[in-house]
């Protein structure tokens, strides 16, 4: 069975329409599609698949992570916490920026989460845990993740 690698993503043969799709797109198939579309609201496939992304990113540091999730227009991320158990990571112009505030207090950005917990885990060698704190959805200014090492 044929299996993609993050590399294999970077190859792009769109001569008009180049490599971007809208954010709407990606917005509609996240949370309309899985979201909405799937049990528990699509958690646990959202956690596995992160998870997997996460760990097929080709970076080595908690810095080039970072980086290339700005890069990867995932979001700016910064640590605002970090101690020998724990990294808090806020995540600004997250994709669910601009969305209406959601009432309930339902964090929905859990797939940035899991990829973080996926690169994470492969980065320290150890497998860590990473939970979505706030969010933007919900009112908060930025989302963050606080991750347990």
């Amino acid at each position: 069975m044929l299996q993609y690698t993050f590399e294999d993503m970077q190859k792009m043969d769109r001569a008009i329409l180049g490599n971007m799709v809208p954010l709407e797109l990606f917005r509609t198939i996240r949370l309309i599609g899985l979201n909405q579309g799937l049990p528990m609201g699509g958690k646990g496939t959202t956690l596995t698949v992160g998870r997997k992304i996460g760990e097929s990113l080709p970076v080595n540091s908690v810095d080039e992570l970072l980086q290339l999730f700005e890069e990867l227009k995932i979001g700016i991320p910064r640590i605002i916490f970090s101690d020998e158990s724990r990294i808090n990571i806020a995540v600004d112009d997250c994709f669910c920026k601009g969305l209406p505030t959601l009432e309930e207090e339902k964090m929905i950005c859990d797939l940035e989460g899991a990829i973080l917990e996926g690169a994470l885990t492969k980065i320290m060698g150890h497998r860590v845990s990473v939970k979505e704190v706030k969010c933007n959805a919900t009112g908060h200014e930025h989302c963050e993740y606080e991750v347990k090492l």
